[in-house]
């Protein structure tokens, strides 16, 4: 097996969930929650074998145990197919015949850093994260310009506050953006992940939505998974950083900065969203995902059980 990544070597992440695989070369690749596994070249474990989708499984983190679960190709353990697995060390897992995964070691700590604000609730930090305004969000991705920006360094923690110095933080420091306090705090790790999926509450399974700008996914247990690109990718992405309402002019500006014309970007916007739930309406996903509520926001519209892997 072929593959690609830099390993992130022996010692562990501060504060940070993590899992350690071995490939069939013999290398060691230490990914954490979010981290997609694929044939694409972006993918945090690159394998380079056709039988491997380009965006086969990914790590995440969910009711305080780290799993992978499958998004455009499946895997098995012992001989059994799955679509989703707890890891643990000493498992075997067989991306396809032949072609396997040994769990080295699993991280779980006590609790993750996470932050919060005045208008931010409590979340937990992404390996790189930015602080953005208007509406206020956490993003998992280095932007420019940005409010602040957290990332890790090594064991480490590091802050910079609208282009200024940079520091190492940890949980109790604060920061101040725009006359409001953020907090780092602890945060525990089991109320840090989303809660299991499970199928036959209510009417519809509950809804997995994996954002990564360029492409989208959506992932309903027992339904094969609707992929999404181009524009209706962009447009899931742009609200899954938000985690909230928008207007639809800013979230119209974001997917069209070349268009100033109001009226054609409600016309585009518009016609964008009658796409993605025809799609969505065809993988028999509900429609009411992306929301419009008649004022001007457009919004994700997730029930309780339902999850967003923001990868942005």
């Amino acid at each position: 097996m072929a593959t690609r990544g830099v390993d992130r070597g022996p010692p562990p992440l501060a504060m940070r969930p993590w899992v350690r695989f071995r490939d069939g070369s013999g290398a060691s690749h230490e990914l954490v929650p979010g981290d997609v596994l694929g044939r694409t070249g972006s993918a945090r474990l690159s394998i380079d074998d056709p039988r491997v989708s380009e965006a086969h499984a990914m790590v995440s983190l969910r009711d305080g145990v780290l799993k992978l679960l499958s998004l455009r190709g499946a895997f098995a353990l012992r001989g059994q197919p799955l679509r989703e697995l707890i890891l643990e060390a000493g498992q075997q897992i067989a991306l396809a015949p032949g072609l396997l995964l040994e769990v080295e070691e699993v991280s779980l700590p006590d609790a993750v850093l996470a932050v919060e604000g005045p208008d931010l609730p409590r979340q937990p930090l992404p390996s790189v994260a930015s602080l953005l305004l208007g509406p206020t969000r956490l993003v998992a991705r280095y932007v420019d310009p940005a409010a602040a920006r957290l990332w890790t360094h090594g064991d480490d923690w590091r802050l910079q506050v609208d282009g200024g110095p940079v520091r190492t933080v940890d949980a109790g420091d604060t920061f101040d953006v725009d006359g409001r306090t953020y907090a780092l705090a602890e945060l525990e790790l089991r109320a840090a992940g989303h809660s299991p999926t499970r199928a036959g509450e209510g009417i519809q399974a509950p809804l997995v939505v994996v954002a990564s700008y360029d492409t989208a996914h959506v992932l309903r247990q027992g339904v094969p998974v609707v992929s999404l690109s181009g524009v209706q990718a962009r447009l899931i992405s742009e609200l899954a950083a938000v985690r909230g309402p928008i207007a639809w002019t800013a979230l119209a500006a974001e997917l069209w900065s070349d268009d100033g014309d109001a009226h054609l970007l409600r016309a585009r916007l518009d016609t964008a969203i009658s796409r993605l739930r025809r799609k969505l309406r065809e993988g028999r996903v509900r429609t009411d995902l992306v929301r419009t509520d008649g004022a001007g926001q457009v919004e994700l519209l997730l029930y309780p059980h339902d999850a967003v892997e923001d990868r942005t």
